[in-house]
């Protein structure tokens, strides 16, 4: 009794992953029901719901800041732009670069190949 009942590796490995994943489906549906017990819920849905009319003025208030900003980095843009020497150029639109900081040094990484190539 104390032999393995099998020596091939891909049974075995198939064995494994497949207690793994079984596992972690468990924990899945542990989480789910903590979430559909959760007593405090109840609370956080009382709480955001008196402050709404707060939160709509002040995402009026923020929105007009932003599009103050919006409009002086266009400014800042096409300026720095006409001091390159591009003068015919003109900035249409500006997007912000959402990701994670991994995703941005990678671009600066293939920029900086790029710049050693030439």
């Amino acid at each position: 009794m104390g032999q393995p009942i099998t020596t091939n590796p891909i049974l075995i490995a198939l064995i494994n992953m497949t207690v793994v994943f079984a596992v972690l489906y468990g924990l899945s549906l542990v989480v789910r029901l903590i979430q559909v017990i959760d007593p405090t819920q109840k609370k956080k849905r009382e709480e955001t719901e008196p402050n709404s009319l707060v939160k709509t003025a002040a995402t009026v208030i923020a929105t007009n800041v932003l599009q103050e900003d919006y409009d002086e980095m266009i400014i800042l843009f096409t300026a720095a732009i006409a001091a390159y020497g591009y003068n015919n150029m003109r900035v249409v639109s500006i997007r912000t670069a959402n990701g994670s900081t991994w995703s941005q040094a990678a671009r600066m990484e293939m920029v900086n190949t790029r710049n050693q190539m030439s």
